[in-house]
């Protein structure tokens, strides 16, 4: 299962799968592009291992990065959780 998580001023999506039983989460960024569909990319935590990277500049996975660093704790516990709905009791 994938939880919405971020939308950010550009259009960017950020979700995230449950935790796993190793205790990883995947990250997933997506953002609509009018010429090539979406672009996208992958990064797994709690290792911030990026994967799968299509369409995004060097700067733009700069700048994810550091959302999702920024973030991370935030997103392992919604994950463990079952999603910030779920988490914030919403």
């Amino acid at each position: 299962m994938m939880y919405p998580f971020l939308t950010l001023d550009d259009g960017t999506e950020i979700v995230h799968s449950d935790m796993g039983d190793d205790g990883r989460v995947k990250v997933y960024i997506e953002k609509p592009d009018a010429r090539d569909c979406f672009h996208h990319v992958t990064c797994m935590l709690p290792d911030y291992e990026w994967l799968d990277c299509e369409g995004f500049t060097e700067k733009e996975l700069a700048r994810y990065d550091e959302v999702v660093s920024s973030t991370a704790h935030l997103i392992m516990e919604f994950a463990d959780d079952g999603g910030f709905d779920h988490a914030s009791g919403f």
